[in-house]
This record gives structure tokens, sequence and C-alpha cells, in this order.
């Protein structure tokens, strides 16, 4: 089985991760999906955005908690990307709703990942199920979390989403729950559907436990060709990439195995 080849934050690095100019370059390369991250503006909208602030990516030093999304919208979040092929000058930030409607004329699936602090995150997995519920992409989303209790919160707001558990090593991952057998309960405790491994942990083992107990299995966030003899050899389903076309262009010459 070859992998389904998504875009990380659309294709960033040709494009300014997380904006539409991302999504639809990602399309345009052909991937087969994208990833994005999904924050709450400060009047509750879904928007999407990886950091807690808009320094990185805005040159702004709020946080996006404590904008609205009027405010939010004056910002640009693309004059920071150095690009030879354009400029991203002006490059607003896109909300949930916006990345949907481009989606819906488009096929492709929507990796959702989920932001948030624990205090919010009820509030957050409610917003994501309200617009899922306004969309037609519902069979087309997958919600992820590093926070497995988001993972529960969506189940228990609608079963019929797909979820995804991430898991990366140090950081994220408590310690104790890094072995193949301890990352998949976990995964299965909360009713998850897919495994969102780190590359760094996507090791055989763990790969071929996560597809004995019916999880499919995405690994991140990978650039290196190599990883699509890997994924193709071992079943990986998907593979989160900073450069979907030179990924498309390498699975391209992988025979089936």
């Amino acid at each position: 089985m070859k992998p389904l080849i998504i875009g990380h934050r659309g294709a960033s690095a040709h494009a300014p991760e997380n904006t539409m100019a991302a999504f639809r370059l990602a399309l345009e390369q052909g991937a087969d999906g994208v990833e994005f991250d999904v924050r709450l503006s400060r009047d509750g909208i879904p928007v999407v955005i990886h950091d807690d602030t808009l320094k990185r990516t805005g040159a702004h030093p709020a946080k996006v908690s404590s904008l609205t999304l009027s405010e939010l919208k004056k910002i640009d979040v693309g004059g920071w990307f150095k690009s030879n092929e354009r400029s991203y000058q002006n490059e607003p930030l896109p909300t949930l709703s916006e990345v949907f409607e481009l989606f819906a004329k488009a096929s492709g699936l929507l990796y959702l990942e989920m932001k948030s602090e624990p205090d919010c995150l009820s509030e957050l997995a409610e917003a994501c199920c309200h617009s899922l519920r306004q969309s037609t992409l519902k069979s087309r989303v997958i919600v992820e979390c590093f926070d497995l209790n988001g993972i529960q919160l969506i189940k228990q707001l609608d079963s019929d989403i797909k979820t995804a558990a991430l898991f990366e090593p140090n950081l994220r991952t408590p310690p104790g729950i890094t072995s193949s057998k301890k990352l998949i309960d976990k995964a299965l405790s909360v009713e998850a559907d897919e495994i969102a491994l780190h590359h760094r942990l996507a090791s055989p083992r763990t790969v071929l436990s996560a597809l004995d107990a019916g999880l499919n299995v995405v690994v991140w966030t990978v650039d290196d060709a190599k990883w699509i003899n890997l994924a193709t050899s071992r079943n990986i389903a998907a593979l989160i990439t900073n450069t979907p076309e030179r990924m498309i262009s390498a699975r391209s010459h992988v025979s089936r195995i």
C-alpha cells in the first residue's frame, strides 16, 4: 500500500504555513490532503494557526485567544515567509470555515489538530464539531490532538467523527508510555481511529502492533523520500510532509510492495 501524502500546514516549505495560499499550493501539487492547526479567537471562532501567539508568523505580540476574529484578520501572516517565486504579503489568517469551503470544492483529507490550553479544550472541541456539522466534509476530516482528553471530547460530542491520537517523543509524551503497547493502549482508550506518530516513534514493531489493533498509522513530519519505501513496506496509511510535491514524485517511482 502506497501512503497518502498530506501537506504539513499545507505546502509549508514553499508557502507560509497554515494559510489558504499554502493549502491551495498543496492541492495544486497533488497532495492527498492537508494537516493544519486550530485555535479559538477571543470571540470563540475556530481559526487556523499553530502558535498560541502571533509573534512568529504575524510579527505581533498578542496571543491568538486575546484577539477577536476581526482583529486577527487585520494581521499579515504571510509577509514573514521568504520566497523567490512570489510575495505573500497581506496573507490573512484563515478561519476553519474558510478551509472547509476550499475543500468542499476539492478532494482530499483534512487532518485538523486541536491546539488549546486544557481549560479551553472543551470549548474548542465543541466549536470544531459545530463547524464540521455545518460543512459537507465530516467523512473527510480526522481530528487529532496531543491532549488525548480532546479526542475523548470529540467522540463524546459526535462518535462518527474520525480521530487520531498524536504522539511525539520527549516533551509531549509522558514518561513511561513510549513502548508500542502503551502508545496503542492510550490511543484505544480514547477510541481513536488512527495513531499519528512522530517519525522517531514509527518503528516496525509499533506500526505492526497498531495495525493489528485496527488503527490506521500516520507518520509526521517527514521530508526524506526514503519514507516512501518505508511506508509502503509497513502499510503506513499516510505521511505528513512539508514538501508534498517532492514526496508525490518519489511515490510515483516506487513499485507496489
